[in-house]
């Protein structure tokens, strides 16, 4: 809440004195030898931003959401270690989604009818296969991998723009509840913010850091995706494209993409097989899970309808032992 701050002084700040209490304590002479301009400096030491702080933090207390800091447990290794994380993140919903394996799926606002089914026929076979979709809700291809992965009974994360008390787009309300209910809503800018165009580029940088990889479906050649695919890139993540139409300029994006080396995607498959190991692993261990559990519970439940009638299944106790024996191939 301290105007010219930034994220990259506040993470500077924080290195230097090791905690916030030390910040608000510090001298105005100590925080200009950190670097602080004698006005910020002044400022931070007077602690004439805590009115708004609180204001903040009811604000939160309002909209169900909460605050996580850098310092907390739950925030995200990943963007816990880029040039300028923030310093903050306003979450609406699941937060343990922050460490899940996830995987970015960004396009432009102004799709063909090829591009939303590409979106929404790969989004929702990697939220089947227990793949968390990231995505920043905005219209066209956002929406459309939000809605797949929400049919598909998988989770999603949507990085927003302005403040997750704010829906934007409107017409996505219906969507930003379902998010809040089953995935997460995640933001590094305050509550009740607008949603400014340069706001956008910023959620960017978040969308390509916690995703272990970024798939991208439909853009311009220097569109917005184009340009979050370049960061995903530079922070070593794996870069995945649709192709499509090479007389459409929706698709000179992926395609050029593709060019220079992303992953030309044709199904899910393609997007499993190339992220790192461990992440292959933990999507194994939790579809191993997954059908145990259906197993047991259909067992459950047809021992409930008619015990004399319906035995345990034999083979369902084999597919079980043998499931447990399986091992991960690394």
């Amino acid at each position: 809440m301290m105007p010219g701050l930034g994220t990259r002084r506040a993470s500077i700040l924080l290195e230097r004195f090791r905690g916030v209490r030390a910040i608000f304590h510090a001298s105005p002479a100590e925080l200009e030898g950190a670097g602080v301009p004698r006005a910020l400096a002044r400022s931070i030491a007077s602690g004439c931003s805590f009115e708004d702080a609180a204001a903040q933090q009811q604000l939160v207390r309002d909209a169900g959401a909460e605050i996580v800091t850098l310092g907390d447990s739950r925030y995200p290794e990943l963007l816990r270690r880029i040039f300028d994380p923030p310093a903050v993140l306003f979450c609406r919903g699941r937060i343990e989604l922050l460490s899940a394996v996830n995987v970015g799926v960004i396009g432009t606002r102004h799709p063909t009818a090829y591009g939303v089914a590409a979106a929404e026929r790969v989004a929702g076979d990697l939220a089947r296969a227990g793949v968390t979709i990231v995505s920043g809700m905005a219209r066209g291809i956002d929406t459309a991998a939000h809605k797949a992965t929400l049919a598909g009974q998988g989770t999603t994360i949507a990085v927003l723009g302005c403040g997750v008390d704010i829906v934007y787009p409107s017409e996505n309300k219906k969507v930003a509840a379902e998010i809040v209910a089953k995935g997460l809503i995640i933001s590094e800018f305050p509550m009740g913010a607008t949603a400014f165009p340069q706001n956008f580029p910023i959620r960017n940088r978040i969308i390509s850091v916690l995703s272990v990889g970024l798939l991208v479906v439909e853009g311009a050649q220097y569109s917005g995706s184009s340009i979050t695919a370049r960061l995903a890139l530079d922070q070593g993540r794996e870069v995945f494209a649709i192709p499509g139409n090479i007389t459409s300029k929706m698709s000179w994006g992926p395609n050029l993409l593709i060019k220079q080396g992303a992953k030309l995607v044709q199904d899910w498959n393609d997007i499993v097989s190339e992220l790192p190991t461990e992440a292959q692993q933990r999507l194994i261990a939790a579809g191993r899970q997954r059908i145990l559990n259906e197993g047991l519970g259909a067992g459950v439940a047809s021992s409930e309808a008619s015990p004399a009638s319906h035995p345990a299944d034999p083979a369902a106790k084999i597919n079980r032992v043998v499931l447990q024996q399986l091992k991960v191939d690394a």
